[in-house]
């Protein structure tokens, strides 16, 4: 069996200390009872700006907007950078498997990504958020093919999607074919229809999906900006890969613990293998761009 966590939290908003802080607690926490797999929301390190618009409208930027995005942009981690190797020491020390959203900065330009650390081998894959949604363009970089890789690791095979790239058929079957057993989804939805959404992936790709959303309160952010920033409201969960839910989803901040039995995947696939025997590979062809 493998014990696997999910963290509901959320940033502190424009302190990146404060969240490492608050990732060691919730890493401490996850050992302590046995976890050996941390998964954590979208963007947790560098935060999630629910609700600002940056003083722009299409054709205007305002200088407040601007002052305001170099504010985030001071937030933003580097990749590699101490915040990295804080999280490499932890999941060293832990022996844990932390995979964390985070705003990375590179250059003068913000991505959103998500980060897979194991105990042994540190950072083993950053994945950068191929398409951001709606508004989230004006401040996010777009991901490349490079970095779309599912990793092996000690506890399986893990792969990631954050957000609304799960409702990208093609970048899912990507992750299918190179036979993601752990699918972790860093978000910030915590409508009921990314409920369904989990279900359906663990489903079709008969792995365990293990989706954490963070849960922004007022208090998250600086006084200047609350009653302007939104909440976000969680609702992270974790689901077999018969579509049924083994936790969540969660109504508090906290961490939602699972214990897994990976064999449960090949006995998924005996009727469903959509990189397998259900892809029919002898009418439809797939090839992925890695360039």
């Amino acid at each position: 069996m493998l014990k696997v966590a999910v963290a509901q939290a959320g940033s502190v908003m424009f302190d990146t200390p404060r969240t490492i802080e608050k990732v060691e607690m919730l890493s401490r926490k996850a050992a302590a009872q046995g976890g050996q797999l941390l998964v954590l929301p979208e963007a947790m390190l560098g935060g999630y700006p629910k609700g600002l618009s940056f003083g722009a409208t299409v054709g205007n930027r305002t200088d407040e907007g601007r002052e305001l995005f170099r504010r985030y942009m001071e937030a933003a981690i580097r990749c590699p950078g101490p915040e990295t190797a804080k999280l490499e020491s932890l999941a060293h020390e832990l022996n844990l498997h932390i995979v964390t959203g985070a705003v990375e900065r590179d250059g003068n330009t913000l991505y959103c990504i998500s980060l897979v650390i194991t105990p042994n081998g540190g950072v083993v894959a950053k994945h950068r958020k191929l398409m951001p949604t709606g508004s989230e363009r004006l401040i996010w970089g777009f991901g490349g093919g490079d970095t779309m890789q599912v990793v092996q690791t000690e506890v399986g095979r893990i792969g990631t999607a954050i957000c609304w790239e799960n409702y990208m058929p093609l970048y899912r079957q990507h992750l299918y074919n190179q036979g993601v057993e752990l699918w972790c989804a860093p978000t910030v939805d915590a409508r009921e229809m990314w409920q369904t959404s989990m279900r359906h992936i663990a489903y079709e790709g008969r792995c365990f999906v293990l989706s954490a959303c963070q849960q922004l309160a007022t208090s998250d952010w600086p006084v200047d900006l609350q009653g302007i920033g939104g909440e976000i409201h969680g609702r992270s969960l974790i689901v077999s890969p018969r579509g049924e839910l083994l936790g969540g989803p969660m109504a508090e901040p906290d961490l939602l613990f699972a214990d897994l039995d990976l064999d449960e995947i090949q006995r998924g696939k005996f009727d469903l293998d959509v990189a397998g025997h259900y892809s029919r590979p002898d009418i439809f062809r797939f090839e992925p761009r890695c360039d």
